[in-house]
């Protein structure tokens, strides 16, 4: 009897001794279905490495823009014709796994370059919606209930339309941070402005709160549908990867800013705050050593839900013809120049398509379980 009794008491305190990081470990490694969608991850992330080595450059590797006309529209699996095309020409494999399109290009090559730009994508437009999720979503949580007042309004309105007008040849690139910039400069100078004496009736009359300006722009964004948006700032703009990257993470901040807040609200009542509080801790410390830390688990959540919705984005903007220019290929250009042929190869049309289901399938499995385990209600025990 005591011999179960120390036992359980050993594993009583071999739980209690695990960090939360293993203990999210060990819930991800119990769920079988979070398990699959991160092993498929890393086999596209492995491939989007072979793409950005074997297919950039002069003179790539596997090269997804060489033109075989002898060998037009082979099916997978097939061999080159080797009378026809040049030595120089032939595929490195010496087949044709993924049989080739149209003007006698390696599919397979071209899914490589498109995994690549999918991944990079989704990635780096993620990373610029949760920057700006994660700044207006703490702004709103930690800041919402304090006032602005007429100066500051003015100012945040007047200097971003003043330097747009100013500054209208700017590349957009270029004049959006410098537009975030007069914006914050507006708001600095007329909170200046209020602090004089002479204007301190201006403090005393506040005008709006920060969080009914952030649940306005929450509003505004959401009423316009993302992908049109989307599709009309890349139609007014050159066509650039880089653009496509930018305008998807632009439009995209409204999710991980909606979690931030959520999560800071909740956050800044609990007693480590308010013992931090105690002791002197000033309001930059507690957004970035308590507050910023203690909801990430809001933005990992959202990583996952982004990262498919940004690679859904860009495959439909190059199944449009907006997306990644020519010559240069992607799985949605790939998709559209294979639905010409949809009887004759429909191997153009499935294998892109298959890629795409898998990739986002396999984000939302490894998201779902990612959520369970970071939610401690969840969690087995």
């Amino acid at each position: 009897m005591t011999i179960g009794t120390d036992a359980l008491q050993g594993d009583e305190f071999a739980e209690e001794i695990l960090t939360p990081w293993q203990r999210i470990g060990r819930s991800l490694l119990q769920d079988r279905f979070a398990m699959w969608g991160a092993v498929v991850l890393v086999f596209f992330f492995a491939l989007a490495i072979v793409g950005w080595w074997g297919t950039s450059g002069d003179d790539p590797y596997f090269s997804p823009s060489t033109i075989r006309l002898p060998d037009r529209l082979k099916p997978p699996m097939a061999k080159p014709n080797l009378e026809d095309v040049a030595p120089g020409k032939l595929p490195p494999l010496g087949i044709y796994p993924f049989g080739t399109d149209e003007l006698g290009r390696d599919v397979f090559a071209r899914m490589l370059e498109g995994s690549k730009f999918a991944m990079a994508v989704g990635f780096v437009a993620v990373g610029i919606s949760m920057i700006l999720g994660v700044f207006l979503g703490g702004i709103a949580g930690f800041h919402g209930n304090k006032h602005i007042g007429p100066a500051s309004l003015l100012g945040a309105i007047l200097f971003p339309v003043a330097g747009g007008f100013l500054f209208s040849e700017i590349s957009w690139w270029i004049l959006f941070p410098l537009e975030g910039a007069l914006l914050f400069i507006g708001v600095v100078l007329g909170m200046w402005v209020e602090s004089l004496p002479a204007f301190g009736f201006l403090k005393q009359h506040p005008i709006v709160n920060v969080d009914t300006i952030f649940i306005v722009l929450v509003d505004v964004q959401l009423s316009f549908p993302t992908f049109f948006l989307i599709l009309t700032a890349i139609a007014v703009l050159p066509p650039s990867i880089w653009n496509i990257m930018v305008v998807i993470g632009i439009t995209g901040w409204v999710g991980p800013a909606r979690f931030v807040r959520a999560e800071i609200l909740s956050l800044r009542e609990r007693p480590f705050i308010e013992a931090a509080r105690a002791i002197g801790a000033k309001d930059m410390r507690l957004i970035i050593i308590h507050l910023v830390p203690n909801s990430l688990a809001a933005v990992l959540v959202s990583v996952t839900i982004g990262v498919p919705l940004a690679i859904l984005s860009e495959a439909g903007l190059s199944f449009l013809g907006f997306g990644v220019p020519p010559p240069d290929a992607s799985w949605g250009n790939i998709l559209s120049d294979g639905r010409k042929f949809l009887f004759d190869a429909p191997w153009l049309m499935f294998i892109p398509g298959f890629a795409i289901l898998i990739v986002v399938l396999a984000f939302n499995l490894f998201g779902e379980g990612l959520r369970d385990a970071l939610n401690p209600r969840t969690r087995p025990e």
